[in-house]
């Protein structure tokens, strides 16, 4: 019986290990996903972000308008509406053409902001497709765990 478990503990670590290991080009992609996040929604820079867009930029936010456009647009009521605006990410994860990103965004300095789970899909290394879904952070939450 202890060498059945330790076969399948082994097997599991094995697969763990196979697992967390990144292709090159998942390594890319998330490197350009980093890489526009920043330009667009810290720098609040539309054309160093639309340097990482590819054709047919597709908005799933029903808040935001589709394609290029909708992005300049997003970025400059961001530069209007919350010119301190920061995002932080917390954790990136990729996985073949898609980009998932776990984000603090504090629009306002001195507010708790709100956790953001945003999701690219790429192709040729371009953003082409954007979801995203944004929880604000409670003042007072049931637990003392942290969202991030």
């Amino acid at each position: 019986m202890k060498r059945v478990v330790l076969g399948v503990c082994a097997a599991l670590a094995l697969a763990g290990a196979a697992k967390a290991e990144e292709t090159a080009k998942e390594k890319a992609n998330k490197a350009a996903v980093l890489a526009f996040y920043d330009a667009a929604l810290n720098k609040l820079d539309y054309d160093a972000a639309a340097k990482y867009l590819g054709p047919g930029y597709k908005q799933h936010n029903p808040t935001a308008a589709d394609g290029a456009e909708g992005l300049k647009g997003f970025i400059t009521f961001l530069k209007t509406s919350f010119p301190q605006t920061h995002s932080e990410v917390t954790m990136s994860f990729a996985d073949g053409d898609y980009v998932i990103l776990r984000v603090h965004a504090i629009r306002t300095p001195g507010t708790a902001g709100n956790a953001i789970v945003d999701i690219f899909r790429l192709e040729n290394g371009k953003v082409v497709e954007h979801w995203d879904s944004v929880q604000p952070i409670p003042d007072k939450p049931a637990n003392n765990n942290t969202m991030f």
